[in-house]
């Protein structure tokens, strides 16, 4: 049985949504990912955050390799019913980097500034070194 809140969604040509993942708690803003129908499902079924990875076509658990699991506090979709705000508590860091959010870089000046140094070394979190392209 589809979930009552799949008819709300506008997905893209490619069946995708933007998800955008905030601390709960803190407000602050962990991560952007894509989800399809399948992942919207399971996230609102099991609790636990699941996205659609686009290059490797298929979904994928935040954590699975990792253990940096996203927990789902609430799920809100905007006013045109294509993007959604994940509320989630966040184990760990979110960002495939090492760090907490995947926001780390600001212009200041004119100039992209590093803000946020990584907390945890990625080859510790995915036993080799992260990917350079995010999916």
């Amino acid at each position: 049985m589809t979930h009552p809140l799949l008819p709300r969604l506008t997905f893209d040509i490619n069946g995708l949504i933007p998800a955008i993942a905030q601390q709960h708690d803190s407000g602050e803003v962990l991560m952007m990912a894509w989800m399809n129908a399948a992942a919207v499902e399971e996230t609102l079924r099991t609790g636990r955050v699941c996205y659609y990875s686009r290059s490797r076509q298929n979904l994928w658990r935040k954590g699975e390799r990792s253990g940096q699991v996203q927990t789902l506090v609430e799920m809100r979709v905007d006013c045109d019913g294509d993007t959604l705000l994940l509320l989630v508590d966040q184990k760990g860091v979110a960002c495939h980097t090492g760090r907490r959010s995947c926001f780390y870089t600001a212009m200041r000046d004119g100039a992209p500034v590093e803000i946020a140094a990584p907390e945890v070394d990625p080859a510790a979190l995915y036993g080799e070194p992260a990917p350079e392209q995010r999916t």
